[in-house]
């Protein structure tokens, strides 16, 4: 039972080692922790509450509609999820050279028991790209519609958003390493192209591969891309506003947290797009690199 909850454990206790004494849950969390409840005293898992009566579409319609839009469709309660045990609750990286223990990693996070059991995610899983040797780490909350599709993270108008910050970086995205805390897209009824952040109890089951892949990559420094990936590298509720503009760790790697591309795309003010170049213009002090007198000067007032 210690090894099913055991991902969940260490990000209480992370919390609580952190100052923290109180968490907020919701209900796709309170019924995680009952589940955990009930499996500890009785050692079995609990039966799933029957849905309301719903009326199911004529198979040929589904089946019609299925072969029309490929897109990956979330869980249901039909779909089979695998019940945790302690083998399909251990990360463990394989191989000889980094990319291939990112590969293993890969292989186990796309069925990985914690995520799936919960039944609030997708099924097709996104892990990273970029490369496993790279200086620069970072870590969003979760994929989005365009990154399902194409199952890589950061694409879409938020990728290309960041593609266009690391280029004024003078840092080419393929140097990097890109990964989210979660590997799923977070499900939401009757979704289409809408998106929703991930829970505490989805990070947490899967927190254990973001730990497992800072260890193997061994970034100089790694760049949380928005609160939600902040709250869990860092096991706070704090505010982008509060954890920025200052260095964090995180594994004992430097960690500085930022606004997430999509939130320029929503706020054209200059004053927040010029907060997050002070980010990546102390990432790029971090790292020794050249900054020039153009790049020092982005987003300031003009006189």
């Amino acid at each position: 039972m210690s090894s099913i909850a055991e991902p969940l454990i260490k990000y209480l206790e992370n919390l609580q080692s952190q100052g923290q004494t109180h968490v907020n849950i919701d209900d796709d969390a309170r019924s995680i922790l009952r589940e955990f409840f009930i499996r500890a005293k009785t050692g079995k898992p609990s039966k799933p509450a029957k849905s309301p009566a719903k009326t199911p579409a004529a198979p040929s319609a589904a089946a019609a509609k299925q072969a029309k839009d490929p897109t990956p469709q979330p869980l249901t309660d039909d779909s089979p999820v695998e019940t945790p045990t302690e083998s399909t609750t251990s990360v463990t990286a394989t191989g000889n050279t980094k990319a291939e223990k990112i590969a293993s990693l890969k292989k186990q996070a796309g069925s990985w028991a914690p995520a799936r059991s919960l039944g609030t995610l997708r099924q097709t899983m996104v892990f990273s790209t970029g490369n496993p040797d790279a200086d620069v780490m970072l870590v969003g909350e979760a994929p989005g519609f365009d990154e399902e599709r194409l199952m890589e993270p950061f694409v879409g108008k938020a990728g290309q958003k960041l593609d266009g910050i690391l280029t004024a970086m003078g840092i080419d995205r393929k140097s990097t390493y890109i990964s989210n805390i979660v590997k799923f897209r977070p499900q939401m009824p009757n979704q289409t192209t809408n998106n929703r952040k991930p829970t505490p109890a989805e990070m947490a089951a899967c927190m254990p591969f973001i730990q497992a892949e800072v260890d193997i990559v061994a970034p100089k420094v790694i760049i949380a891309l928005g609160g939600t990936a902040a709250q869990a590298l860092l096991a706070s509720n704090d505010p982008v506003a509060k954890m920025r503009g200052q260095f964090h760790q995180f594994a004992g790697i430097p960690v500085r947290v930022t606004y997430h591309p999509s939130y320029i795309l929503h706020n054209e003010a200059t004053s927040e797009k010029r907060k997050l170049w002070e980010d990546m213009l102390s990432v790029m002090d971090l790292l020794g690199m050249p900054i020039s007198d153009k790049q020092q000067a982005y987003f300031l007032p003009k006189s």
